[in-house]
């Protein structure tokens, strides 16, 4: 190759090269010098925020926390009754029904009703949820709070032993690794749904109880049973993560120094897991959202508190004379859950930018 040709190559490799740097590092080529070193936090964030869905999809997730545990009790203040309160026929003498006497149908949104308990006249912004007149507009308030409680909990319970069983089979491995290998093979083959419906005619009404003081009804019930049969996908995911850290230079020299292995996985293996396992609960606690609510709709859920999953199985009884009651808590749902999903894609890319190629 004659030398000006080259001299061509090399300029505008190099050329390519800094300019490939400058888009990297957000500045002009003439204000490389300038440029100083990023943690890896920053990075991942400098990556996340390019993401506009994704951080929409945050800001509504945020929302919908303030929404669930701040907005429905002030909603419920002003509004003047709550989620579980009856206005049927019958069941409040000197009030307004909430459900026509004709057709028993649940009142129009926006519809006026004197609450016989205050003496106020209250408004039901959505209307009513069924026959027993219950304020639907306040029902998906704490039907919001009743689904984040179950997925948020189920998600912790799920990470914690699905982490911790992952780690410690790809770190030991041998039959260690044996054992929960096979452990997860027998959670995996396990009927969820014939056993939590087993679990419902026996001895689902004592386990509903369980409430710790603070919690509704079946909410407790629907943590304990996600958590221990759903962990073994994190687990699965933990382990060959393990597998790979521990290999990297930085276990050996660990190992080589006296290190124990306690101190290994908590110093040197755990804090390699974050990433994954941010990733990984986003995207579960939308299965979960979606779980309660399909479970609930079936009746083995939450059966008597506000959830979006009840809503949704009173709501085909009115599909041609009160269609929007079905829109409102499928609307909450689909929006959660794409909220969810479309977070954890956006930490997916921000964590691994390979993944966005």
């Amino acid at each position: 190759m004659p030398q000006r040709d080259q001299e061509v190559v090399v300029s505008s490799g190099a050329g390519g090269l800094g300019a490939a740097v400058a888009s990297e590092a957000g500045a002009s080529l003439g204000e490389l010098e300038a440029i100083r070193a990023r943690g890896y936090w920053e990075l991942v964030w400098r990556r996340f925020r390019r993401d506009k869905i994704a951080i929409a999809s945050g800001f509504f997730i945020i929302l919908l926390i303030a929404i669930a545990f701040g907005g429905a009790p002030l909603a419920r203040h002003y509004i003047g009754h709550g989620p579980n309160d009856l206005f049927a026929p019958g069941c409040c003498p000197g009030g307004d029904q909430a459900v026509s006497l004709t057709g028993l149908l649940p009142a129009d949104p926006g519809a006026h009703i004197k609450n016989p308990y205050t003496g106020h006249t209250d408004i039901l912004v959505l209307g009513a949820a069924n026959r027993l007149g219950q304020d639907e507009f306040l029902r998906i308030l704490y039907g919001a709070r009743i689904s984040l409680e179950v997925a948020g909990l189920s998600t912790l319970g799920v990470m914690i032993i699905g982490v911790i069983l992952g780690a410690v089979a790809g770190y030991f491995r041998g039959w260690i690794d044996t054992i929960i290998s096979r452990l997860t093979e027998i959670t995996m083959a396990f009927p969820l749904l014939i056993f939590i419906i087993s679990l419902a005619a026996t001895i689902g009404p004592q386990l509903d109880n369980i409430t710790l003081g603070f919690f509704p009804k079946g909410v407790i019930t629907l943590v304990l049973i996600f958590s221990l049969f759903s962990w073994f996908y994190p687990a699965r995911i933990m382990r060959a993560q393990v597998l790979s850290i521990r290999e990297k230079e930085y276990v050996e020299a660990a190992r080589m120094i006296g290190a124990s292995d306690t101190r290994i996985i908590r110093s040197h293996v755990l804090p390699h897991l974050v990433a994954p396992m941010i990733v990984y609960s986003t995207l579960t606690v939308a299965s979960f959202v979606l779980l309660e609510a399909g479970l609930s709709f079936l009746g083995l859920g939450i059966k008597f508190d506000a959830s979006w999953g009840n809503l949704l199985s009173a709501a085909p009884e009115y599909y041609t004379t009160r269609p929007l009651l079905m829109l409102w808590p499928g609307l909450a749902v689909l929006l959660t859950t794409l909220a969810f999903n479309l977070l954890g894609d956006g930490l997916r890319d921000a964590f691994d930018p390979r993944s966005s190629n």
